[in-house]
């Protein structure tokens, strides 16, 4: 069992779909867990709908909307960065390594979660994980944690082959569910809302299983 867990993600709401259930439950089972959010995700588009935050508005609003979806995870310890949105790949690497190396040093994790850089879609998603897996490589192999990464590119599958890392959240899907409509600026389908009970078969087909891939660290 894993006692001390680091999360590393660059927007709020990148805990919600992929990892919060694996999280609630590695926390009901006695894991620490820190999440380390790189950026406020200031430069959104979505405001809502209707619209309820503005450009001034909405890093509060996002914030707010962290804490909250922490809070139905259960997350114990959340580090908010302060890196700038939508330009994770243009921040200054040392300052950016640092930060994370910091976070590793103080935290002694022993499972990282982030993304696989490369099969991610979004440039902040391959920044942040590249960051990741240049802090793990610089660590002795002895004290390396586990890294494991969230992919969702159309060929993460056929590239990285099947994620070999399952975790079955069924029973924490109130959680994750929870987390979800915490960030409600940003995420607006029907079911996600409410409209639906967590007994419906596809919420249970769609988000009651977690799955990873553990990197490859040279």
């Amino acid at each position: 069992m894993h006692q001390r867990i680091l999360v590393v993600l660059p927007h709020p709401d990148d805990e919600a779909f992929g990892l919060s259930g694996t999280l609630a439950k590695y926390i009901k089972e006695g894991a620490q867990v820190t999440y380390a959010c790189l950026t406020l995700g200031e430069r959104g588009r979505n405001m809502g709908i209707p619209p309820f935050a503005n450009r001034v508005t909405l890093p509060d609003v996002r914030r707010n909307e962290l804490q909250e979806s922490c809070k139905a995870i259960g997350i114990q310890d959340l580090r908010m960065l302060g890196f700038h949105d939508k330009t994770i790949e243009f921040e200054d690497k040392e300052l950016l390594d640092r930060r994370i190396m910091e976070l590793v040093q103080e935290i002694r994790p022993t499972l990282v979660f982030t993304f696989y850089p490369g099969y991610s879609v979004h440039p902040d998603h391959d920044a942040t994980g590249a960051a990741v897996v240049r802090v793990m490589e610089s660590l002795p192999a002895e004290e390396r944690p586990i890294l494991l990464c969230l992919a969702f590119s159309k060929n993460c599958y056929s590239i990285l082959g099947q994620p070999n890392v399952s975790v079955e959240v069924t029973d924490f899907l109130e959680h994750k569910m929870n987390s979800i409509q915490a960030h409600r600026s940003q995420f607006q389908a029907a079911e996600l809302l409410g409209s639906r009970t967590l007994e419906d078969k596809e919420i249970l087909d769609r988000f009651g299983t977690e799955r990873f891939w553990t990197y490859p660290l040279n």
